[in-house]
């Protein structure tokens, strides 16, 4: 059985079943999941805790095996972890996962704690055994267009909530900004302004005063990002990564593959194939394959060839060539280039050999946002 991590408390409140899977990569979600199961347990009197973490490749599995068949000693039944932080158990572990689910009782509640794993992983022999022997719930992490949602919910929990109609939406908007891609931050900024505030509304004065700015930027979001012709958000992500050490090199990369993509996916429509198997042939998954399918419509291939001569040009730069009509700063050549791409996939296609025009919009952009 497959859960997401927002249908477990439901699920609980139903009955225990002996084994959970959790793998995930979102620390907070994947904490909060772990102890509404401990929670869950000891209620049933899953008493006694026994964790093994899975370091190497000389793990010794014999005693996961023989702690789940022997009696306990304190208490009428047992509540064992097993954490695999790398997400791979091994030939020896893999085997024993799965002697495990067959040896399962209802004297002893079982949690395996995961990473987040990949398609190949997700079918392997290993998982598909704890996934059919018991329960297993996907840690996915919260989107940004979702964060505001979250962070209301989290507020209404505590009985806090921000104003009605647009005022609400500029709250959460900013509080989302402040702490996106951090949730055990946001966390304990929604948990601050309960200790700040009593019960009711707040307004945005105080939620701007109270909540730090401690977002954390991923370089593969930014992608997200620039694809769906979110400038503002793109130039803070760029702000932020910069902040925080980034290396140019793989925040180029980042957008360089894109780019590449939307050539390949462009190329490939353009012979015939359709936009599904495009995107399948160019390895374009998830969120992004729906950015794609709305970008495609709006590119020309002229300018698809101007973003892949940017992106050149732009490598160039990283790399400490000049170039006339490019910044010589790296991290000022790699806004140019989000630039250029959000311009491409936020409009519709200029005629054919207006380049100049989207590097002066890209550039007045720049220049307003600055």
């Amino acid at each position: 059985m497959q859960l997401r991590a927002d249908q477990l408390p439901q699920h609980l409140a139903r009955g225990l079943k002996a084994l959970y899977t959790l793998h995930g990569d979102e620390p907070l979600l994947a904490q909060e999941a772990g102890d509404a199961i401990r929670a869950a347990a000891r209620a049933a009197g899953h008493t006694e805790r026994k964790v093994y973490t899975v370091g190497g490749a000389h793990f010794d599995w014999s005693a996961v095996l023989g702690a789940s068949q022997a009696m306990s000693l304190f208490a009428d039944r047992q509540l064992i972890e097993i954490r695999i932080p790398g997400g791979k158990p091994g030939k020896d572990g893999s085997e024993a996962l799965q002697r495990y689910c067959r040896g399962l009782s209802d004297e002893v509640l079982t949690i395996v704690h995961l990473p987040r794993l990949d398609r190949q992983l997700q079918q392997s022999a290993w998982f598909g055994a704890l996934d059919e022997a018991g329960v297993s719930v996907r840690i996915d992490p919260i989107e940004r267009r979702a964060l505001p949602a979250w962070l209301a919910q989290r507020l209404a929990a505590q009985g806090q909530r921000v104003g009605e109609g647009s005022q609400g939406e500029h709250t959460l908007a900013f509080f989302a900004d402040r702490v996106e891609g951090n949730l055990l931050a946001a966390h304990q900024e929604i948990q601050k302004l309960a200790l700040l505030y009593p019960s009711g509304e707040l307004s945005f004065e105080q939620v701007e005063s109270a909540v730090l700015n401690v977002a954390r930027y991923d370089v593969f979001k930014l992608g997200e990002a620039v694809l769906a012709g979110q400038t503002a958000r793109v130039l803070r992500m760029l702000d932020g990564l910069r902040a925080e050490g980034e290396a140019t090199v793989l925040v180029h990369w980042t957008l360089a593959a894109d780019i590449l993509a939307l050539k390949q996916v462009h190329d490939a429509m353009a012979h015939g194939r359709p936009l599904p198997m495009a995107l399948n042939e160019a390895r374009v998954w998830g969120n992004k394959q729906r950015l794609f399918e709305r970008v495609m419509p709006l590119l020309a291939d002229h300018q698809v060839a101007h973003l892949v001569e940017a992106a050149s040009v732009c490598d160039g730069v990283i790399k400490g060539l000049k170039h006339p009509a490019w910044p010589m700063d790296a991290w000022d050549a790699v806004r140019r280039l989000a630039l250029l791409v959000v311009q491409a996939v936020a409009s519709a296609p200029p005629a054919r050999g207006r380049a100049p025009v989207m590097m002066r919009l890209a550039l007045q952009a720049e220049h307003r946002l600055d």
